[in-house]
């Protein structure tokens, strides 16, 4: 790497020659089955290479280290996304790409401990067809270019924002071996005695005691997006 040279897998040419036995993608492809089965906690490079049935050197001819190999995974992840480019209704083509973001949150937890350590993942290919289909998307809504990046961070920030929490609660909820409704049961009464002296979250609470929480999750999802939705349509051209 030269001394200008910024560290990050897409700043780093590929090394060449020879016909290695693995190849990036495979490498890749199993790091997300090991985050996925396994957690953070899981992914070294001794851990990845085992499962590939190679040694962690062989790894290195690919990713420098686990930071590189970080933004790979991210970068993989982030190519489930689905951008709709046409339409006429350019909220709901906006909603189903929010829609697919948190989708793949829920789909791979672990990405809400990797975000703050991706590195330059936002150079990553998946990511920029991401960014270039969203911009278009914009585009195509009637959106001026000057409002399309800050309006795309703002609705990735609302849709991430609520994603981790919802990725965050799934994993304990997996972790302890219990349904969304067990854990519902368990805690009302707690819950009952706590709000009791609070006439606002009383209301709350008997308002929302019978409904599911995955369909809480999802009303206020959907409440939220509709509210940022709200914010940028005077934005739009005309």
């Amino acid at each position: 790497m030269t001394t200008d040279e910024l560290p990050s897998v897409w700043t780093r040419q590929r090394r060449s020659g020879g016909r290695p036995a693995l190849n990036r993608a495979q490498i890749v492809a199993e790091a997300v089955a090991l985050l996925d089965a396994e957690g953070v906690d899981a992914l070294t490079m001794r851990r990845l290479g085992s499962r590939l049935g190679a040694g962690a050197t062989s790894l290195y001819r690919h990713v420098a280290n686990r930071d590189e190999l970080i933004e790979l995974v991210v970068d993989e992840v982030y190519g489930e996304i689905e951008v709709r480019t046409t339409g006429d209704d350019w909220r709901e083509a906006i909603t189903a790409c929010a829609r697919s973001v948190r989708e793949m949150i829920l789909r791979h937890p672990w990405i809400a401990s990797l975000l703050g350590q991706a590195g330059l993942s936002y150079l990553g290919p998946n990511v920029m067809r991401l960014n270039e289909g969203m911009m278009v998307m914009l585009d195509v809504a009637g959106f001026p270019l000057e409002d399309a990046g800050p309006a795309i961070s703002t609705v990735l920030a609302y849709v991430i924002g609520v994603g981790v929490n919802e990725a965050a609660w799934l994993t304990m909820l997996a972790r302890s071996d219990q349904s969304e409704r067990d854990w519902q049961r368990r805690l009302d009464p707690t819950l009952a005695r706590a709000v009791e002296e609070y006439p606002h979250l009383r209301a709350q609470y008997a308002d929302t005691t019978d409904a599911h929480p995955a369909d809480l999750r999802e009303h206020n999802f959907a409440y939220g997006l509709d509210r940022v939705l709200d914010g940028l349509a005077p934005r739009r051209r005309g």
